[in-house]
């Protein structure tokens, strides 16, 4: 990730976000911690996501990304865990997410924050190791991304974000995803 050169996005009109890719040492070899939110949530119930949020006035993303780690999976890392970061990624929702990497070793247990995350798993990297598939809607000429996981799609933002971390992290490829949609479903 050191030699990649992150695009930021200038979208005064959007939230800042943050979200956490976070690389974990299994006995298998690397994974990622991803989670599908809680069902009683009142945005986006249900979707498989990253670790993340909003950030508080005066947080960096990457203080964001770390702080909202230890809130929804009780994992607290220092600032040296931090391995980079993914470009921008404007949402539908009115979000402007910053994706940072960190390396978090053997983390341990995780308390998963009932109020926050549904379920939470440690993802192989081969398994986002896949290529995308990309569906056209009515509603926009910008090509849907749609990332196999679990039998299931995940869709963009996070599927554009592990598409992106796939190509950057595992195969040293500068691809750009800001240009992907998300579907109907997501934008609200």
């Amino acid at each position: 990730m050191q030699r990649f050169e992150r695009r930021g996005l200038d979208r005064p009109d959007l939230r800042a976000a943050a979200v956490a890719i976070t690389v974990v040492e299994e006995p298998d070899g690397p994974a990622f911690l991803l989670t599908r939110r809680a069902a009683g949530l009142r945005g986006h119930a249900g979707q498989w996501a990253l670790p993340g949020g909003r950030l508080e006035p005066g947080e960096t993303a990457a203080a964001a990304a770390r702080r909202e780690l230890a809130e929804e999976l009780g994992l607290e890392l220092p600032a040296s865990a931090e391995l980079g970061a993914l470009d921008d990624y404007a949402s539908r929702s009115g979000y402007l997410i910053t994706p940072l990497v960190f390396w978090a070793g053997v983390p341990g247990p995780l308390t998963p924050n009932p109020d926050e995350v549904g379920e939470v798993h440690r993802v192989p990297l081969h398994v986002v190791d896949v290529e995308p598939r990309f569906v056209t809607i009515p509603e926009s000429d910008r090509p849907v991304i749609q990332v196999p996981l679990f039998g299931r799609f995940v869709h963009a933002p996070t599927g554009a974000i592990l598409h992106q971390f796939r190509e950057v992290v595992l195969h040293g490829r500068d691809t750009r995803v800001a240009h992907f949609e998300q579907p109907v479903f997501a934008w609200r």
